[in-house]
């Protein structure tokens, strides 16, 4: 049985998956944070507090272990020596996802991935990015906690029902109307051959 053998496999062969994983993983650790689909970065989540794992052990087999995952000694080197120290005192959680604005070509939801103990000068501004990259929604919502919004005019529930009844009455006599004057103006008209011939025959009863 397959217990605890769950595999996200993102419609890609096994070769072709771990390959995927490690660059993104690689990228994460050259850049900080990476903007990928939001099943990508659930996906490259385990595997990156994996090496940074490692990297807090610090000994030779687990180095040798990370270069077996990524491929990429410079990438494991930089996550041996800058990233994993400032993670020293961190249990787990080394990463965090933030949900982003859905693609605009084929709507998939997106996210930012990056590491949570950012303490270096580039922090500020991986920190400011995510925050800018925000859906529209929550700085809308955000402006109208801090009082930045319109306000609303505070009428009770059965005053706006009652304004509302109205203004569709207003429509729908405005709509009666153009109904009769188009009616007025589509009168039959009787050619004067056919109105001698109505007398004519009012006259003969």
């Amino acid at each position: 049985m397959r217990h605890r053998k769950k595999t996200v496999k993102l419609g890609r062969t096994a070769e072709h998956r771990r390959a995927l994983l490690a660059n993104q993983v690689c990228s994460l650790i050259e850049h900080g944070q990476i903007r990928t689909t939001l099943a990508k970065a659930k996906a490259v989540r385990p595997l990156a507090e994996k090496m940074l794992t490692l990297g807090k052990k610090g000994t030779l087999h687990n180095r040798r272990t990370a270069i077996s995952y990524l491929r990429q000694p410079e990438s494991v080197k930089r996550l041996f020596e800058e990233i994993a120290p400032r993670s020293a005192s961190r249990l787990g959680g080394y990463t965090r996802i933030i949900k982003l604005v859905a693609r605009k070509s084929d709507a998939a939801p997106m996210a930012l991935l990056q590491w949570v103990d950012l303490v270096t000068e580039e922090s500020g501004a991986v920190e400011t990015a995510a925050v800018e990259k925000k859906p529209k929604v929550v700085k809308e919502r955000k402006a109208k906690a801090e009082g930045s919004a319109k306000p609303r005019p505070n009428r009770p529930l059965g005053a706006r029902r009652v304004i509302e009844k109205a203004k569709r009455a207003e429509k729908k006599v405005k709509r009666i109307k153009a109904t009769a004057a188009s009616k007025a103006a589509k009168k039959v008209h009787v050619s004067p051959a056919a109105k001698a011939r109505l007398k004519a025959k009012a006259r003969k009863k």
